[in-house]
């Protein structure tokens, strides 16, 4: 029998208090705060518009980035899921995204002015 310990996987986070750095998100719900204006990005792994954004949860605060269509299909107000993203930490503050293969749904639909 060996000693060593099996590797812990981190754990997908389904609140933001529960983020951490370089980790998945499994099922993140959140409603929008602010959606700041769009910038075009030219990389060679992405070419296309993207949006910083920031949301809370009843845990806390996180960045949210928006791509493409998210962009224009999220609203300020909007309670959202983020499902199969990552959390990252950009200048010391943590940062979530769907990447390429998650995907951001609305739960419900922000009806202000």
């Amino acid at each position: 029998m060996s000693s060593q310990q099996p590797h812990d996987w981190p754990t997908p986070a389904r609140s933001i208090a529960n983020l951490r750095p370089n980790t998945p998100v499994k099922d993140l719900e959140m409603v929008v705060l602010r959606i700041y204006p769009q910038r075009l990005i030219v990389s060679p792994r992405y070419t296309g518009p993207v949006a910083a954004a920031c949301g809370r949860d009843a845990t806390g605060l996180v960045g949210l980035v928006l791509w493409n269509e998210q962009i224009d299909a999220i609203r300020v107000g909007d309670v959202i899921r983020l499902e199969s993203g990552w959390c990252r930490s950009r200048d010391g503050a943590l940062v979530v995204s769907t990447g390429r293969h998650g995907r951001i749904s609305i739960i419900q639909r922000f009806e202000g002015e």
